[in-house]
């Protein structure tokens, strides 16, 4: 038993990361902190340009009339992921690169931010998606009228059922791929490379809007459904909104209980029973 217990000691010692204390749920000293605006700012400014992007993208593959004559379903997915990854890259000093709220929601629940990080990230990703998306009909105001304006909505031929399943699960990947990126353990091992966390998260957004813009138009990201709806304010978009907050958050959810719980072992952890394998 001694010898186990030297043993796992002299593994603990030579970690070379350190996970982070919980995120306190609520922390009004944030509210003095000029980090914590700056950080509003950075999410606000990055959804605003994601939706700006998104959106234009769309609006000009819809206005092709010649047959291949524009970027595609492929070219929308790769302005989608391309985005993500940029801005993830250049905000995640800042306020972390969540430019969703249901990246916020799932840190939330693994408690890396607190209740009022959280809910202050989500009102500016909403706000910000709002201007984006604004910006894009100031721009290009009747394409933007007669082409639906980027909105999420259920696809023809699809049923609800589908609808949402296709968010969460196209959510929990996302998700997910956030957790491992930023695992404290891999952060550390490869510090060496620093786009590494941007590049899996953008390229998990590439893949998912492959897989799911013929049903929904892919959404992952309900500040990016939420302004598109605003601008357009179309009837079916309001109808379909559920979705596109149920949805993500289902994903998200299941995404942090699954790193945390199943793959950290945190509640295995918590209760002593067992040991991860410290190689793992």
């Amino acid at each position: 038993m001694a010898k186990e217990v030297t043993v796992e000691a002299a593994q603990q010692a030579a970690r070379d990361y350190r996970d982070p204390p919980p995120a306190p749920l609520f922390d009004l000293g944030e509210l003095r902190l000029w980090s914590f605006y700056r950080a509003l700012i950075a999410e606000f400014i990055a959804t605003l340009l994601f939706l700006y992007v998104l959106v234009a993208t769309i609006i000009g593959h819809k206005k092709q009339v010649v047959a291949c004559g524009g970027v595609g379903l492929l070219g929308i997915a790769w302005a989608a992921g391309g985005m993500i990854f940029v801005l993830v890259y250049c905000t995640a000093g800042i306020s972390g690169g969540h430019i969703n709220p249901a990246v916020t929601f799932g840190l939330l629940l693994a408690r890396k931010v607190s209740l009022l990080r959280a809910v202050a990230y989500m009102a500016a990703q909403s706000l910000g998606a709002i201007c984006g998306v604004g910006l894009v009909k100031a721009f290009m105001k009747k394409p933007y009228n007669s082409l639906s304006g980027g909105t999420n909505e259920v696809a023809d031929g699809y049923s609800t059922g589908a609808a949402l399943g296709a968010e969460i699960i196209g959510t929990f990947v996302l998700v997910y791929t956030v957790f491992s990126a930023t695992d404290p353990k891999r952060s550390a091992r490869d510090s060496h490379i620093p786009v590494l966390a941007p590049l899996p998260i953008g390229f998990a957004v590439f893949v998912v809007h492959l897989g799911t813009i013929p049903i929904t138009g892919t959404g992952i990201n309900p500040a990016r459904s939420f302004g598109a709806a605003v601008i357009y304010n179309n009837d079916k978009a309001w109808d379909d909104q559920w979705i596109f907050w149920v949805g993500p958050f289902v994903g998200a959810l299941a995404a942090a209980a699954y790193h945390q719980y199943i793959l950290r072992a945190a509640a295995i952890k918590a209760l002593g029973s067992f040991r991860s394998n410290p190689r793992n």
